[in-house]
């Protein structure tokens, strides 16, 4: 890598885009290709089991190797962090009332449009 290490999560991120724009579920060395090479094949690896173990990809056998892929689109893998953010919590009413009391108007008629069904 030749500007130094990356920031916490940003890697995750590369690599969650790789798979996104990527035509099939890709091998380790098929991310480490299309993120330049400069990565150590082990790290990709690593970085690839975590995103599986938190539920953010999927994987399947390919050879030795596993080929993945992200269990949702961009605005589905949001979806699912708000939701893992709320599980757990004592008070949902609360968290919940705290999100929407921050919502612009805009966002607030929104998601009154999309409870309303439409």
């Amino acid at each position: 890598m030749s500007g130094g290490r990356r920031a916490a999560g940003a890697l995750e991120s590369e690599i969650m885009n790789v798979l996104q724009r990527a035509a099939e579920p890709l091998t380790p060395a098929g991310v480490r290709q299309c993120l330049g090479g400069d990565l150590a094949y082990t790290t990709v690896v690593t970085i690839l089991t975590r995103m599986h173990d938190k539920g953010l990809l999927v994987r399947g056998k390919s050879g030795r190797a596993y080929r993945y892929a992200p269990v949702s689109d961009e605005p589905g893998l949001v979806a699912r962090r708000m939701h893992q953010a709320m599980d757990g919590r004592p008070d949902r009413a609360a968290v919940l009332a705290r999100f929407v009391e921050s919502l612009s108007d805009k966002d607030e008629r929104l998601v009154r449009t999309l409870l309303e069904g439409g």
